[in-house]
C-alpha cells in the first residue's frame, strides 16, 4: 500500500495547472448510459474514481476507448445492455449510485448496489428514491441492492427534493431527460458541476432550462444525439492549492480553472491576509506573513463554504494568529483528520459538529493515517509545513480524487516522495 514521505517545512512557489473535475466527470460519464450513439468526453482527470466508473460502465455494456495523454474518452454502446451495478464496483465510490436514474430511463429496470466512498458519514439514498418514484419508478432493497423498475417507462412530474442534495439532483436530472412529458425539479443543488452536467446534456439535445435559482424544467426527449464535450476543471483542487499557497508565505500562480467557482473560498483567504489577483482562467496568490484567524466558518450547500474544503482550511487556521471555529453541517463524521493533525501538534477541540482551532501552532513531523479523500490532502498540507519528516499512510484515498498530486507539489517546492 503506497504512502507519502514528506520533509518539511517547505515554502511553495511557481505555477500549477488544475486538472479536470472528478465531481463533474462522474455524473457525465454516468449520463452516457442514456445514449445510443458514441459520446466523446474531454479533460478527464487521471484519478482512481474515473477508472472505477469506466469499469462500471464496461460492466453495463459500454465500450470505452481512452486516450490517456489527451485525457479523452470515446464511449459507445456494446451489443448487450446490462442493468446490474455490482457492489465490487460501487463500494469505493458514492457516485456509483448515479447509474440508477439513467438505467431506469433507458432500460426500465436496474439493480444497483448501495453506494460506498469515504467513511465521512451516512450517505442516504432515500432522496434519490423518492424523486425517482415521482417519475414512476418502483423500488425494493434486498441485501444492500436497490431493485428498480418502471413498466411503462418514466413519466414527467413535479418533484420537490426534501433536502438539497447534489447526488439526488444529478440522478433526477439524468432520469428526467428521457422521461415522457415535462419534469419540474425544485430545491435543486446548484453546484458548478451540476451546471456542467446540464450543459453536457443540452449539447446532446436535452431540453433543460433553469427557471429559478434552484428550479429546473426538463422536457423529455426520445433520444440524445452524439456529442463532443470538455468538462470543467476541478474547483476543489484549485481551492486546495490556494490554501497551500497561503502556508509559509507561498507565492503561486494557479492556472486552467475559473476563479468564479471558488468566490467563497477566495473571500475567506483574503480575510486571513492573502493577496489575490484573478483573471479569466487563473489566479495569483501570495500568502501573508501572519495568518489571521476567522471567528466562524460553517459548511453548506453551494454557494456556501464547501465541506470538501473544510479539512484544508483547518490546517491553515491551525497556523493563524488566534482562535477560529469551523462548523460542519453536511457530513456528521467529517472531523476524522483532527486526531492526525493533533499528532503533528495542532490544538483542535471538537464539540458536536464544531471544531475550535487554537492557532499559532508549531507543527512537527509524525506518522499519519489517511481516513478519506479531503482529510488526506489536509495531512499533506500540514506535513509540508511541519518541522521534520512525516509519513502519510493509505494515500489511495488521495489517488481517488487528486491527479498525481505529489508530482504537482514537487514542481512547486514540496519535498515529497511516494513509497510503494
Amino acid at each position: 500500500m503506497d504512502k507519502f514521505k514528506i520533509k518539511g517545512p517547505s515554502k511553495i512557489s511557481g505555477e500549477v495547472s488544475i486538472s479536470g473535475s472528478k465531481n463533474s466527470a462522474l455524473p457525465i460519464l454516468a449520463a452516457t448510459i442514456l445514449f445510443d450513439k458514441h459520446v466523446t468526453i474531454k479533460n478527464l482527470p487521471r484519478v482512481k474514481d474515473i477508472d472505477t466508473m469506466f469499469n462500471l460502465l464496461k460492466s453495463l455494456g459500454s465500450k470505452i476507448e481512452f486516450k490517456n495523454k489527451k485525457r479523452i474518452a470515446i464511449i459507445s454502446k456494446g451489443n448487450k445492455n446490462k442493468f446490474f451495478a455490482a457492489y465490487s464496483l460501487v463500494k469505493t465510490m458514492r457516485a456509483g449510485i448515479l447509474v440508477l436514474g439513467p438505467l431506469l430511463a433507458k432500460l426500465k429496470k436496474a439493480k444497483v448496489s448501495s453506494p460506498g466512498g469515504c467513511s465521512i458519514g451516512v450517505r442516504p439514498i432515500d432522496i434519490h428514491l423518492k424523486a425517482l418514484s415521482k417519475l414512476g419508478a418502483k423500488f425494493k432493497i434486498v441485501k444492500g441492492y436497490v431493485y428498480a423498475s418502471t413498466k411503462k417507462g418514466l413519466m414527467g412530474s413535479k418533484i420537490k427534493l426534501s433536502k438539497i442534495s447534489v447526488g439526488a439532483t444529478e440522478n433526477t436530472i439524468l432520469a428526467a431527460c428521457l422521461a415522457k412529458g415535462v419534469t419540474r425539479i425544485s430545491n435543486c443543488a446548484i453546484e458548478p458541476e451540476i451546471k456542467d452536467l446540464t450543459n453536457f446534456l443540452k449539447s446532446a439535445g436535452a431540453n433543460i432550462k433553469w427557471v429559478g435559482k434552484r428550479t429546473l424544467k426538463i422536457e423529455g426527449v426520445k433520444i440524445l444525439k452524439s456529442t463532443n464535450y470538455s468538462i470543467m476543471n476541478d474547483r476543489i483542487e484549485a481551492g486546495t492549492f490556494c490554501v497551500a499557497a497561503c502556508l509559509n508565505e507561498g507565492n503561486l500562480k494557479i492556472k486552467n480553472f475559473d476563479p468564479k467557482t471558488i468566490n467563497t473560498e477566495i473571500n475567506l483567504l483574503k480575510r486571513i491576509g492573502a493577496k489575490i489577483q484573478t483573471s479569466n482562467h487563473e489566479i495569483e496568490i501570495k500568502g501573508p506573513k501572519k495568518i489571521k484567524s476567522i471567528d466562524f466558518i460553517k459548511t453548506g450547500e453551494y454557494p456556501s463554504f464547501p465541506t470538501d474544503m473544510q479539512a484544508q482550511f483547518m490546517v491553515l487556521l491551525s497556523k493563524a494568529n488566534g482562535k477560529s471555529i469551523i462548523q460542519e453541517n453536511i457530513f456528521e463524521n467529517r472531523f476524522m483528520h483532527v486526531p492526525e493533525l493533533r499528532r503533528l501538534g495542532a490544538k483542535i477541540h471538537i464539540k458536536g459538529n464544531k471544531a475550535t482551532i487554537e492557532g499559532s501552532n508549531n507543527l512537527e513531523g509524525a506518522e499519519l493515517m489517511s481516513s478519506d479523500l479531503r482529510a488526506s490532502v489536509a495531512l499533506v498540507l500540514a506535513a509540508f509545513i511541519a518541522k521534520g519528516t512525516s509519513i502519510i499512510n493509505r494515500v489511495y484515498h488521495l489517488d481517488r480524487g487528486y491527479e498525481h498530486i505529489e508530482n504537482k507539489l514537487k514542481k512547486i517546492g514540496v519535498k515529497i516522495k511516494r513509497i510503494s
